[in-house]
């Protein structure tokens, strides 16, 4: 049966600025894939990173390299050697994962045997002062779990403003990479007088080889130091917990795989997002309901989201309407 495939740039305004310590981001820029198989259509999203060197042009035209491929009906297995790891694989993986399970009339929940629950997402809290950075976690303060965001210069103040706040949730601690090794070690008392859950990421990926000896106080979570299942036996040396997110992994097959070899190893889960749509949640979620710590709150930044997407209730996230993916 002919397949065809359309691949595009959405663009999504966010209800207001997501700072980070690399950059503040206003819009959510994806690519949306979709996969026409007669009666059937599959969808998927992928969210292009420019820290991994990816953008919306290269991930559209890594997708228009293997149209021919697709259009001939290339399945799931045999598409994971066509493209590298990273967004415009997710993009496809999850639209093939979509398509499978209509044309099958079966869902993604009972092909994976396991079905995702409404749980416990954390809510990010942006760089900001520390008075404002108190003020909006106040105003979540109930959400089982906050990410906070932070950068070099006054994290101390921001991680306790946050705490001061929202003394019940718990916390996961972000600095993006922004940390060094003098200031780790001088916030580990900070992390664990703040009750802090998990720290992420804290140094450069590619400076955390001294990690190998450092005995955390607050286990570390890998982000930007891990993408594919081949960088597991060095992560696992150097972090206590990995950030499985489908725009690094290439999508949900890949992303299944890594996640039950990273907890083979001892390895606590982490399931994590870009900021996007619920079209880039909806499989993410197969990946949480595996994990120790969700943080799949980017559609929750949208101005506007695609219809019948995910929803916040106090800090648990419901799952999308029945039809909407997979």
């Amino acid at each position: 049966m002919h397949r065809s495939l359309r691949a595009q740039h959405d663009r999504f305004a966010l209800t207001h600025p997501f700072r980070i310590a690399r950059g503040v981001k206003t819009v959510a820029d994806v690519v949306t894939v979709t996969l026409h198989e007669g009666e059937w259509v599959g969808r998927g999203e992928g969210v292009p990173y420019p820290r991994y060197g990816e953008s919306v042009e290269t991930a559209l035209a890594a997708i228009e390299d293997v149209r021919v491929a697709l259009e001939a009906g290339c399945g799931r297995d045999d598409f994971l050697s066509l493209l590298p790891g990273g967004a415009a694989r997710n993009a496809v993986d999850c639209a093939l994962w979509d398509l499978e399970a209509r044309r099958n009339g079966q869902d993604v929940a009972t092909m994976l045997q396991a079905s995702p629950p409404s749980l416990a997402s954390a809510l990010t809290i942006v760089i900001d002062a520390p008075s404002a950075m108190a003020e909006a976690a106040a105003r979540v303060a109930d959400a089982p779990l906050l990410k906070v965001k932070v950068d070099g210069t006054n994290p101390k103040a921001q991680v306790r403003a946050v705490r001061h706040a929202a003394p019940a949730s718990a916390l996961i601690v972000d600095p993006n990479e922004s940390w060094d090794r003098p200031l780790l070690e001088a916030m580990q008392q900070v992390l664990v007088d703040a009750r802090v859950d998990l720290l992420e990421q804290p140094v450069p990926a590619g400076a955390d080889e001294w990690l190998e000896g450092f005995a955390p106080a607050v286990p570390i979570c890998a982000d930007e130091s891990f993408h594919t299942a081949a960088d597991l036996p060095l992560v696992a040396r150097r972090y206590q917990a990995v950030n499985v997110k489908l725009d690094k992994t290439g999508g949900l097959t890949a992303a299944v795989a890594i996640a039950r070899a990273a907890k083979a190893r001892g390895l606590k889960l982490m399931t994590g997002c870009m900021v996007s749509s619920s079209l880039s949640i909806a499989p993410a979620l197969h990946i949480a309901a595996l994990s120790d710590f969700v943080d799949l709150d980017g559609p929750l930044w949208l101005a506007s989201d695609r219809a019948g997407g995910v929803r916040n209730d106090g800090g648990m996230l419901i799952p999308p309407k029945a039809g909407f993916w997979g």
